[in-house]
Formats: structure tokens, C-alpha cells, sequence
């Protein structure tokens, strides 16, 4: 005996068909899962560039700029993704307290914000340098971070690590790696290398 049906329809939207308190069959369910995973991500990368290029200090103030950027979501929902990103309130230079990202995830202040969406679609590098074990990359301001970030967990076997700065990334090479290695993995990072 069926005791009854539950439609749900939150961020993605499914048909449960309830035979006891225990149990329940998933009758149907369709590709927003994967939709909304999509748009979380987009969403997180944009919070990210926002609160690095931006001096924001009110979740209202968040909520405004994501809006302006295509993002629609509840103060709740800014809540968990700032609790998810770590983000926390800090001091700025005149004394206003803002958000930060932990020093881990930080994107570097630029001095002119441009949209998040456009921020997210160049990579911001400029130009790679190689001599010896040492590679240098150059990104346009604010990029470096989140580059050496990327580049760190590409995995590669021919690169050691990286530090960033805001416009310079320093990558320590694996001995013996030749020139053509490196550009070969750092194109899987930055597509406009390759």
C-alpha cells in the first residue's frame, strides 16, 4: 500500500513514491543534479574573483554584485557558499572590515574590478620564461594566484611547486626536464601556451 507521493522540486526535481516511513522509490529524475552543480561552481568561482577584486563588507552588498554578475540566490544559500569558501572578515587599509579569501584560495586585488564572468573566461597570462630549473610565467595582475594554484595541482612530473605573486609566478623544474616538458604541461593549465 502507497502512502503517499512527495514531489520535490528545490534545486533539482524528482518523484518519490513513499510505501512506509522507511522506505521510498525514486521515480524519476532528470539532469538538473548535474545543472545545478554546474551553476554552484560558476557561482563559487565568481564569488571568489568578487571578493578579491572587490571590497565588500555586507552580505547584502555580495548579494547586489552576484546579482549584477547573473547569479539569483538567497542570503542562506551566501551563507553555505561563504562558509564553504572560508571566507572570512578582515581589515582593510581604511579600516573598514571586508571579506577575504584564506591565503590558500586568495586571487590577488586588482586595482580596476572588471565583471567576474570576464575575469573568468582569460587566464591572464602574458608571457613564460625558462632558463635553467626555473620557469617564469607572467600573468596581468591579480592572476598569478589562482595560476600557480592550478598549475600545483595539474600533477605534473615535471614541475616541483610554484609561488605567486600578484602578477609573477616562480615554478621550480624537476632535473633535466627540457623546455618542450615544460610547455607541454603548463599548456594544460594555460591553453594559450600551447
Amino acid at each position: 500500500m502507497i502512502i503517499g507521493i512527495l514531489i520535490l522540486y528545490f534545486a533539482f526535481s524528482c518523484i518519490f513514491i513513499c510505501i512506509n516511513r522507511n522506505i521510498c522509490i525514486l521515480l524519476q529524475a532528470n539532469q538538473n543534479i548535474y545543472t545545478a552543480m554546474k551553476v554552484k561552481n560558476s557561482r563559487l568561482e565568481a564569488l571568489k574573483m568578487l571578493i578579491s577584486s572587490m571590497e565588500l563588507s555586507s552580505q547584502e552588498e555580495v548579494l547586489k554584485v552576484l546579482e549584477k554578475e547573473g547569479f539569483k540566490l538567497t542570503q542562506a544559500t551566501l551563507s553555505r557558499d561563504l562558509k564553504q569558501l572560508k571566507v572570512a572578515k578582515a581589515a582593510s587599509m581604511n579600516g573598514k572590515y571586508v571579506y577575504v579569501l584564506p591565503n590558500e584560495t586568495m586571487y590577488r586585488r586588482v586595482t580596476t574590478p572588471r565583471k567576474a564572468t570576464e575575469m573568468m573566461q582569460r587566464s591572464g597570462y602574458i608571457s613564460v620564461n625558462i632558463s635553467g630549473q626555473l620557469a617564469i610565467v607572467k600573468t596581468r595582475p591579480g592572476y598569478a594566484s589562482a595560476l600557480a594554484y592550478d598549475i600545483d595541482n595539474s600533477d605534473s612530473p615535471y614541475i616541483l611547486g610554484s609561488i605567486a605573486g600578484d602578477d609573477t609566478i616562480f615554478i621550480a623544474l624537476r632535473e633535466g626536464t627540457s623546455r618542450g616538458q615544460v610547455l607541454e604541461a603548463l599548456s594544460y593549465v594555460i591553453p594559450e601556451i600551447g
